[in-house]
């Protein structure tokens, strides 16, 4: 009967012992208001998300052997959320998701790679610079007209450069890959509390002022010295001596404005709790998560 009893026991509690399950439910939106309206600071260039390890939303093997399901629209608890964000006309919704996973702390948990919203790849490159400039380069060179001045100004456009260190993951060449709107990664994991660590880039059409400045005098001080190696051979100079063009003017600056697709980052961490509805954002860009334990 004792026997019975324990077994009864171990029974009910049992669940108890089981590792828990999470329902992480999110949308992400961004707010329609004019990036450069907004009073403050964005960074051109910003270091790369760190996605290493992060599973895409459609490799279904990679999320099973993480322990991740991706959940129906039908078992979504957030829509009346979604639905006030869609009608309302400063807001526009950019993804709807939902996950199940376990208990898992931070080394652990899985990181979800995130992209949604308008997908710019036709119009810009990976690195923001504008597809339509790169193809039809802007080039001068201007050179003085004063002939008792050897000076020569040259002006070329030096675009190619400015974001060679820019915040996306993907190969500048790689011109036909996606380049989405929304870009960047969520983990949701256990350390006493839950936890949600967020990295996302809203990626916006923008315009810049780049100051065109290549430095062709090389190639221009190479064509002068020939033509004056020329001219010392047949005047049987030795041609080995150096020769340099003196008296180069002050290079000027020409100013273009260009388009480009500008990062605007989210990079936070909150502490929640189980069932709550919590809430964070930037100015350009928001979250709305929930996480619900399974069964309670």
């Amino acid at each position: 009967m004792k026997k019975l009893i324990y077994l009864l026991l171990l029974a009910v509690s049992w669940p108890s012992f089981a590792a828990r399950q999470f329902d992480v439910e999110v949308i992400l939106f961004k707010r329609n208001i004019n990036p450069e309206q907004v009073n403050e600071s964005w960074p051109e260039q910003l270091k790369q998300v760190d996605m290493q390890g992060a599973l895409s939303l459609e490799d279904t093997a990679a999320l099973k052997a993480k322990g991740v399901t991706i959940l129906p629209s039908s078992q979504y608890a957030l829509d009346t959320q979604y639905n006030k964000l869609k009608k309302h006309a400063g807001f526009t919704p950019l993804a709807h998701i939902a996950w199940r996973q376990g208990d898992q702390n931070q080394a652990n948990a899985p990181k979800l790679y995130i992209t949604a919203g308008r997908d710019f790849s036709e119009q810009f490159l990976p690195d923001g610079r504008s597809k339509k400039d790169v193809e039809q380069p802007t080039n001068a060179i201007s050179i003085d007209s004063d002939t008792n001045n050897a000076g020569i100004s040259v002006v070329t456009d030096n675009s190619t450069s400015l974001l060679s260190n820019s915040n996306n993951d993907v190969d500048a060449d790689a011109s036909s890959d996606s380049l989405y709107q929304l870009n960047g990664m969520l983990q949701v994991y256990v350390q006493h509390y839950l936890f949600l660590d967020a990295n996302l880039d809203l990626r916006e059409p923008s315009r810049r002022e780049v100051i065109m400045t290549k430095p062709l005098l090389e190639s221009i001080v190479n064509e002068q010295n020939a033509m004056n190696t020329d001219t010392a051979t047949e005047n049987g100079i030795d041609v080995n001596s150096n020769v340099q063009i003196g008296h180069l003017q002050e290079v000027k600056k020409n100013i273009k404005v260009e388009e480009f697709l500008k990062p605007y980052r989210l990079s936070q961490q909150r502490r929640m709790r189980s069932g709550e509805i919590h809430y964070l954002d930037n100015p350009l860009l928001g979250i709305i998560i929930q996480v619900r334990r399974v069964g309670s």
